[in-house]
């Protein structure tokens, strides 16, 4: 199956959310290259940065269980090129 990178851009508003986005990425583990996350706390606000590695309806239904969640707000940029495979099929 053909992969994708993505990047998955996460802006989280509602901190109770944390456990739910933390269970998805844990989930989604085996397709994530790296991830970041920042703590904005002057505006309350967490910034996190979820690069993956997978097929396209991977990339995308994570996002949009991600974007599911209460207080969370995602967007996702995808690479141009596809690629044989994936990271976790290897």
């Amino acid at each position: 199956m053909e992969s994708r990178i993505a990047l998955i851009g996460v802006i989280v508003e509602n901190t109770e959310s944390s456990a739910g986005i933390n269970q998805l990425l844990h989930e989604y583990g085996s397709y994530i290259i790296g991830r970041m996350g920042i703590p904005y706390r002057e505006r309350q606000v967490g910034i996190i940065s979820v690069v993956l590695d997978a097929p396209q309806s991977v990339i995308s239904a994570l996002s949009g269980k991600l974007g599911k969640l209460p207080g969370v707000s995602v967007k996702t940029v995808y690479s141009k090129q596809a690629f044989p495979g994936n990271a976790a099929e290897k």
